[in-house]
């Protein structure tokens, strides 16, 4: 699967915490249904276990804990794909969690890549002075370019092993598009796509993550010095209750962005990044040739 992949609607757990699922109760409905759904996977696709690049960061880590629930931890392989010189902290730190799991972890040195990209495909493409104009849009090109890698690498170790990609993106970064198109989208199942980041944390402090985790800058691994908050303009304590009154209930605006902590350009502009990168949640289209089932637009 690409950018498309599945991810889940958890019926039948209640609101009892706020909008959010934060109660035990609803947790642990979650959790089941999550591990449940991972197994189904495996099996449907006759696959002996599961890839989860593990970034030492908190979506990973739970995902990767989840897997290990529902398939054991003989068939989770984890990766660690730095890249930079900053990523060396966070790839100690999914190691560590690997070995108190007991799952396979292979660390891969991504950097000679992404300088054999630079050198042979970005240097082609675009010329010195367009990269000293715009460098901020380099960084970013480049950071998906990495994303790109990573899955790449994630995907060469399922098909050599028979196993399928388990994503870890959140619904807070799918709503705002904060993932990169074939990168970290892509994957054959995201199990916590359904689960604002709110959510993630609290579901990772119920099944006992360590706090370290739990408490760490989240960061995209783009570049050096990259953060999430840097990124988007705000933390997720704050985005996520403007995005579920935005997107979950249809208010308008002004009206979901009434008593948080967000000036009106902030909250404007998260709202014109979930508008904005619809095409980053949706299949690409096709003409719906002689109505064979395309999204796009029909012939007659």
């Amino acid at each position: 699967m690409g950018a498309d992949s599945k991810t889940f609607v958890y019926q039948g757990s209640e609101h009892t915490n706020g909008p959010f699922f934060t109660d035990r109760r609803s947790l642990e409905r979650i959790r089941e249904q999550i591990v449940g759904d991972i197994q189904a996977t495996v099996a449907d696709a006759n696959a002996e276990g599961v890839v989860v690049a593990m970034s030492g960061g908190i979506d990973s880590t739970l995902t990767a804990a989840l897997a290990v629930e529902a398939v054991g931890n003989e068939s989770v392989l984890g990766l660690g794909l730095p890249c930079h010189m900053t990523d060396g902290v966070h790839v100690s730190d999914a190691h560590t969690i690997a070995d108190g799991m007991g799952i396979d972890f292979e660390e891969i040195q991504l950097r000679p890549l992404l300088e054999c990209f630079e050198e042979t495909v970005a240097s082609e493409l675009e010329s010195t002075a367009a990269a000293d104009e715009r460098p901020n849009e380099r960084n970013h090109e480049l950071g998906n370019a990495t994303a790109r890698l990573r899955m790449l690498t994630a995907y060469y170790a399922a098909n050599r092993q028979s196993r399928v990609v388990l994503g870890t993106a959140n619904r807070s970064e799918r709503l705002l598009g904060y993932f990169t198109k074939y990168g970290d989208s892509a994957a054959d199942i995201h199990p916590l796509g359904d689960c604002y980041k709110t959510e993630v944390r609290a579901l990772a402090k119920h099944i006992g993550l360590p706090r370290r985790i739990i408490t760490k800058e989240p960061t995209a691994g783009f570049w050096a010095t990259q953060t999430d908050a840097g990124e988007l303009g705000a933390r997720y304590d704050v985005i996520d209750p403007l995005l579920y009154r935005f997107v979950e209930e249809g208010r308008p605006l002004e009206e979901a962005a009434a008593g948080l902590r967000l000036d009106r350009e902030t909250a404007a502009e998260i709202a014109s990044r979930y508008a904005e990168t619809e095409h980053k949640r949706t299949v690409p289209p096709t003409p719906g040739i002689a109505g064979r089932g395309g999204t796009g637009a029909r012939c007659n």
